[in-house]
């Protein structure tokens, strides 16, 4: 990352000329205009002197403009705004006809808010917290009279605070164009964050996630703030904060509330800790960035996800095509041989099984190349009682038990082999992970009924539950959780044909884990 170029520009801004061309004389020393003075110092004391003190060798090269009324400053700072070329530092008197120090500083702060403000007088009748309160925190005091040294000191460390400002916010506009993961994204995060907490002279911050189904996910923190925040508090803030709102950036005493499209991303800095101008834009920017930045590598996830699951899906693709001829002959074959008077109770299972693994194959095609689905009214009592003939892993727990509570003339719009496929995936999921545990009295309770204009599909188990940190990313591809086998596509393909249908499907925990679904009705 290239860094910005080291702006020294100074505005001096004083209703007094000798002020004025004094503090640029300081800080642009005019070498060749006092070779005369040089000679005559030497001529007057016998020696070589120099009427004035040269640059040293580290000070900074000042460039200084001049305005003799806050109006004129104004104006000049405008214009250098314009051009791209703002000033780093405003020398400003206190006491000047028409607008004071104060009213300019204000009148400043509207349009720029990263420049660094010193007053230089030898009155005023404004305190220093006064000043802070309507000035910001990025401003100086200094009392005249002054030395040349002092003006230098001042100017020099005004600049290098201005211009590492403008570095730690060239750093946070830049990490939301950077394609990198969460793992690495975080250090680059709290790092920058680290910046800021210092800036802000606070030892304690914290970035965090609210989800949009009010879950609380910490990113990391800094220093001594509390590892439990308060979810329910912090939930109501974001409602409250968002309520009356249409902005995507709010800030809340001391968190400001960055809102994306599934959760808020937020900074909470150490309670009491003042947030006025530079300060606050930095952090709402940080904010901001940092809110796109893991955007951004939720992204740069999914696409790597998609692109590993399309790599898998041609191969598997290949294999299920030349499967797919002989699977399909079962039921033909079977078929032959009870036309030529073959009699065995094997012949209507080794067809239900070949009828089984075409409609697998049928459904998994369907699945990589995301086939529509087509809709037809289906008894729904019926259809589940099917989707759970077909589920080999209940078959093989016989102590497994499935309560189902549906009514008998429930109707469903839906498509039969692949609604048979999302009730069959979620029914051996669950019993897997009943029989892999050990559950004691396992069950599954399977109840749908009429909600509205949808019908509700509820699937519970009496497991454990799903642990917090995958309940988030369940559904994405090749997620699997303490399964002795599976691809981790079962639940991809329930949650795309679910959506396919139109509707929706959620997972919660609720002693064992609690797949929820809404159906359209048409």
């Amino acid at each position: 990352m290239q860094y910005i170029q080291i702006n020294t520009r100074v505005l001096v801004i004083d209703d007094e000329e000798m002020v004025r061309d004094n503090i640029e004389e300081i800080l642009v020393p005019k070498s060749k205009s006092n070779e005369v003075l040089d000679m005559a110092a030497s001529i007057l004391f016998d020696e070589e002197i120099s009427a004035i003190e040269h640059r040293s060798s580290n000070m900074p090269k000042f460039r200084v403009d001049k305005a003799s009324s806050g109006i004129e400053g104004l104006e000049k700072i405008k214009k250098s705004i314009s051009e791209g070329e703002p000033y780093a530092v405003v020398f400003l008197d206190m006491r000047m006809p028409g607008w004071d120090g104060l009213e300019t500083a204000v009148r400043i702060r509207e349009i720029e808010n990263k420049a660094e403000i010193i007053f230089v007088t030898a009155y005023s009748d404004t305190s220093i917290n006064d000043i802070v309160a309507k000035a910001g925190q990025n401003v100086g005091y200094h009392c005249k009279p002054y030395a040349s040294e002092e003006i230098v000191q001042l100017a020099t460390k005004a600049t290098d605070d201005y211009n590492k400002l403008r570095n730690l916010e060239q750093l946070i506009e830049a990490i939301s164009n950077i394609n990198i993961s969460e793992n690495h994204l975080n250090p680059l995060l709290k790092n920058i964050l680290d910046q800021l907490a210092g800036y802000s002279q606070t030892d304690t911050a914290l970035l965090g996630k609210m989800h949009k189904d009010g879950t609380y996910e910490k990113i990391f923190s800094i220093g001594s703030l509390e590892e439990k925040v308060n979810e329910t508090l912090l939930q109501e803030m974001i409602e409250k904060a968002f309520s009356n709102s249409s902005e995507n950036l709010i800030q809340s005493n001391e968190i400001i509330f960055a809102k994306l499209e599934n959760y808020v991303v937020f900074a909470a800095l150490k309670k009491g800790t003042n947030l006025k101008t530079e300060k606050l834009y930095l952090l709402k920017l940080f904010v901001h960035n940092a809110a796109k930045a893991i955007c951004n590598a939720e992204l740069q996830v999914k696409l790597l996800e998609k692109e590993k699951l399309s790599a898998a899906g041609k191969a598997i693709s290949m294999l299920m095509h030349d499967l797919r001829c002989p699977i399909k002959n079962i039921p033909i074959i079977t078929g032959m041989m009870q036309e030529e008077g073959v009699v065995s109770e094997w012949l209507p299972v080794l067809d239900q099984a070949g009828e089984q693994a075409s409609e697998i194959i049928d459904d998994f095609m369907d699945f990589l190349r995301e086939a529509p689905v087509k809709k037809m009214p289906l008894n729904f009592l019926k259809l589940v009682n099917e989707a759970i003939d077909l589920s080999t892993v209940a078959k093989e727990f016989p102590s497994l038990k499935i309560d189902v509570s549906i009514e008998p003339d429930l109707i469903i719009q839906a498509d039969k082999s692949k609604f048979k496929r999302i009730i069959t995936n979620l029914i051996n999921n669950a019993a897997e992970v009943l029989r892999d545990k050990k559950t004691n009295h396992p069950i599954i309770k399977l109840k749908a009924g009429q909600l509205l204009d949808a019908v509700q599909i509820i699937v519970q188990d009496n497991g454990t539950g799903i642990p917090e940190l995958l309940l988030r990313n369940l559904f994405d591809p090749f997620i699997t959780y303490e399964k002795a086998a599976g691809t981790g596509l079962g639940l991809s393909i329930v949650k795309q044909f679910v959506v396919a249908h139109g509707g929706t499907i959620e997972v919660h925990n609720d002693g064992g884990a609690v797949f929820t679904m809404h159906i359209p009705l048409n």
